[in-house]
């Protein structure tokens, strides 16, 4: 899903503290060797307070390296931990694999507010994708705080996905309802336009809970899997 004319994609996603808007700021890409670049959004994240990284100052350069650029290797576990198995069976890992690892486990770190994401690219074949929702702290009614307290979510419960075009903050914004109409919270910014598009084309065909996780950090509370069907001819 991650996969464009024979390039591998991550999306660089910076969050602002203040409003917890994500924005979609580069693009990292593997073939053959490495490709950073700003995008997307990333003069409205600069509005918002973001400010480029040291190492690529330049907004309108493509950085290439043959090996993964430090500054992002550097947030991944060292490979010599002796825990360095039990983190590679967490992401499904059977060897490290610094760029897998990356996609994997989106390398956040305390000290900032990014990550990387497994973009969702145009894909014609039937698919599964997994992620966390966004703004679930306002929606569960714990706020972050008196988590136990929240709405009721249980692993397997079927979800709905609901466009919301009058959204004054993103026109495709998606927001997701249990089956008592309560809502849990919305697909993240990154991924919301190519969803809104699979929902036009009527290729969503099942969202379930895949993953609930009350007592962890409120951006990963619930993790849903959505089930896509195959382009019709």
């Amino acid at each position: 899903m991650s996969v464009k004319d024979g390039k591998e994609y991550l999306y660089l996603i910076w969050k602002c503290s203040t409003t917890r808007r994500q924005y979609i700021i580069g693009q990292l890409s593997r073939n053959g060797e490495y490709e950073f670049q700003y995008c997307g959004e990333i003069k409205a994240a600069m509005d918002a307070g973001f400010k480029p990284l040291v190492v690529f100052e330049n907004l309108d350069v493509m950085y290439r390296c043959k090996e993964l650029f430090p500054v992002f290797s550097s947030r991944l576990p060292d490979r010599k931990r002796k825990d360095i198995g039990k983190i590679l069976d967490k992401y499904g890992l059977k060897e490290y694999d610094a760029y897998e690892l990356l996609k994997k486990s989106g390398a956040r770190l305390p000290i900032d507010n990014l990550q990387f994401v497994d973009p969702l690219l145009d894909v014609e074949e039937k698919f599964e994708k997994t992620f966390y929702l966004a703004g679930v702290r306002h929606y569960l009614g714990c706020e972050g705080k008196a988590c136990k307290n929240a709405v009721a979510v249980t692993r397997g419960d079927e979800c709905f996905l609901c466009s919301e075009p009058d959204n004054p903050y993103d026109k495709n914004a998606i927001i997701v309802l249990n089956e008592r109409k309560e809502k849990l919270g919305y697909i993240p910014r990154y991924y919301a336009q190519a969803f809104l598009k699979l929902m036009n084309e009527k290729r969503i065909s099942g969202c379930y809970v895949a993953k609930v996780e009350k007592e962890q950090n409120c951006d990963e509370c619930i993790e849903v899997m959505v089930k896509v069907e195959k382009t019709q001819n």
